[in-house]
């Protein structure tokens, strides 16, 4: 890899720590070429990406990035699994590490916060934005349904009575 190479690469994650909302630590050491491409595939999927990089070079992209903290992590073989979705790439590296003994997650950051192997697992653990959002809705519709079954309630209750009322 040339220099020019180098600088494109230390650009390009630059620009991936400005825009990401969580950063996953991982360590993959031992991972078959079948096994890292269904991982990025689980990852694309979920909105998030897996990049592995030189950690010297991903230790220069974090210099002027809030997620400096987790340079202390970038030593041996890591990757680094990245989402705009604050749970995306938690929840789908979690997933994979319970199936495969040989990946590894070593920690991560939230923004500013640096979060240990167990913090990751905790914020897996959360519903995702597009989850969150199907919930809120559902709140949202909530009260329409229940003044609508309650404006037509009274007209139920008179029909029954006249209809009980005919009846007898």
């Amino acid at each position: 890899m040339d220099r020019s190479q180098k600088a494109d690469l230390v650009a390009e994650l630059k620009s991936v720590f400005a825009e990401t909302g969580v950063v996953v630590v991982t360590r993959n050491h031992g991972l078959t070429v079948e096994q890292s491409s269904e991982l990025r595939a689980k990852m694309r999927d979920a909105g998030a990406q897996f990049k592995v990089a030189k950690n010297r070079l991903a230790l220069i992209a974090l210099e002027d990035s809030q997620y400096k903290p987790i340079g202390d992590l970038l030593t041996g073989p890591t990757a680094l699994a990245t989402s705009s979705d604050p749970v995306a790439a938690a929840k789908v590296a979690v997933e994979f590490a319970k199936g495969n003994e040989k990946f590894e997650i070593l920690g991560g950051a939230m923004g500013e916060t640096v979060l240990d192997v167990s913090g990751i697992k905790a914020l897996a653990e959360l519903p995702s934005l597009d989850e969150l959002r199907g919930t809120l809705v559902g709140l949202i519709q909530a009260p329409a349904t229940k003044i609508a079954r309650i404006a037509k309630e009274p007209g139920g209750m008179l029909a029954r009575v006249l209809s009980a009322k005919a009846a007898a």
